[in-house]
């Protein structure tokens, strides 16, 4: 018997497998895809074409991936009578790295988002959320290119573990009983119930990723934002839980205390800084200061919001890229951001940026760096070329309106 009830497996191709701590990645890797729901198909093809065109221009032909399409959401819903197939995250956890397009989820009713079950069935900590204009981008703020951000944001606690009652229940309403009586904390009574888990484990580890990432890549600063003033046990924990990880690190890092304490106020060459801000000031900052900020590590809840403000000062959600990983396993699912625009479904409309430049982090991710460069480099000149969607072309002067899948074959013209 294969490995899968549901689906053929690829013909060709090998797997990714962790090898002695370090990605081990076949010059066929065999990579699955979800399509995604609404618009997300036609997203996610069209960042096909590019990202395929960018590894055969690349590598002459040497290196290809091997898609392999699964099904999650809407699709596998009509299909199979279920919204995440246990063959899909089969595959993701066998094949370890994978790539999505957006996924539907109601708010309020329905069922629980697809996307936080998918990070914490595989336990993908960290989301990685890189922000950076490109010229001629609309944005609504003067200086956009000042923003060069990597938002950490820990994926698996805080509210978004899903622990939760709804109001007048009677799980919602034995909590409010088991606070008053036994914790002496009075709850009103129509209350719905959340608890905000927070761990050291969880915390350490998302802190202890964003710091390796900085050292690695020449960034100069990690900030840890939180909102620990009020949510002392919990984000409060988390800046305290990310001072002693800095530890760790020795004289490859440097605090702002150690900065005044013992450097004379000036931060030493090739040392990165770690320091950390509150939640509501932090937003001021991205906006006010964006050059002073690096690398962002934040609990989830926290990172959910400043990756998309940062993302609104660089021209939006559309070109918005994001990766989970667990960078312990390998494991790893590089994702869209943005919404699935239902109204925009089939119409070959929605710009393919955030799904194109979530596969630039899965290339980078593969260690195939020359494909990355190039998707980014036809990126830019189809930009400057004022051939966009609809979305940019509104407001860019002079700027030509095209489909998706011709804002695609401009990139590649532009590689």
């Amino acid at each position: 018997m294969g490995l899968f009830k549901i689906y053929p497996e690829p013909k060709e191709g090998q797997k990714i497998e962790m090898k002695k701590g370090k990605l081990w990645v076949p010059d066929k890797p065999i990579i699955p895809v979800i399509y995604g729901d609404g618009s997300g198909p036609d997203c996610s093809k069209n960042g096909i074409t590019v990202l395929d065109a960018a590894v055969k221009k690349a590598y002459g032909g040497r290196k290809k991936i091997v898609w392999f399409p699964v099904e999650a959401g809407q699709e596998a819903f009509n299909k199979r009578g279920e919204w995440m197939p246990t063959d899909t995250t089969t595959a993701i956890k066998h094949y370890l790295v994978s790539i999505k397009g957006p996924l539907e989820t109601p708010v309020g009713g329905g069922h629980r988002s697809l996307n936080v079950a998918l990070r914490q069935e595989c336990d993908l900590y960290c989301c990685v959320r890189p922000v950076q204009w490109f010229e001629g981008v609309p944005n609504p703020v003067k200086e956009p290119e000042k923003l060069d951000v990597v938002v950490f944001r820990e994926n698996t606690e805080d509210v978004y573990a899903g622990i939760e009652w709804k109001q007048g229940t009677p799980e919602a309403q034995k909590m409010i009983a088991f606070l008053a009586t036994q914790m002496g904390k009075k709850v009103r009574a129509d209350s719905g119930i959340g608890v905000k888990p927070m761990s050291a484990t969880g915390s350490k580890r998302l802190i202890r990723a964003a710091i390796k990432y900085a050292i690695a890549n020449k960034r100069r600063s990690v900030t840890m934002m939180h909102k620990g003033n009020i949510m002392k046990f919990t984000e409060g924990a988390f800046r305290e839980w990310g001072y002693e990880v800095a530890k760790e690190f020795g004289d490859q890092v440097v605090t702002e205390q150690e900065i005044a304490e013992k450097f004379g106020g000036q931060k030493p060459e090739g040392k990165v800084l770690v320091n950390d801000r509150i939640a509501d000031s932090m937003f001021q900052q991205i906006l006010l200061r964006p050059g002073e900020y690096d690398v962002i590590a934040t609990p989830n809840l926290n990172g959910d919001y400043i990756s998309d403000a940062a993302a609104a000062q660089v021209g939006g959600l559309g070109i918005a890229p994001g990766g989970n990983i667990n960078y312990d396993t390998g494991l790893a699912v590089f994702e869209a951001t943005h919404g699935t625009a239902p109204k925009y479904a089939g119409q070959d409309k929605v710009n393919p940026g955030s799904f194109i430049l979530s596969g630039v982090m899965m290339l980078e991710y593969l260690g195939w760096k020359e494909a990355a460069a190039l998707v980014n480099r036809g990126f830019a000149g189809a930009i400057k070329a004022k051939r966009v969607t609809y979305d940019f072309a509104r407001q860019m002067e002079g700027a030509e309106e095209v489909k998706s899948s011709e804002f695609a074959q401009e990139i590649i013209k532009h590689m």
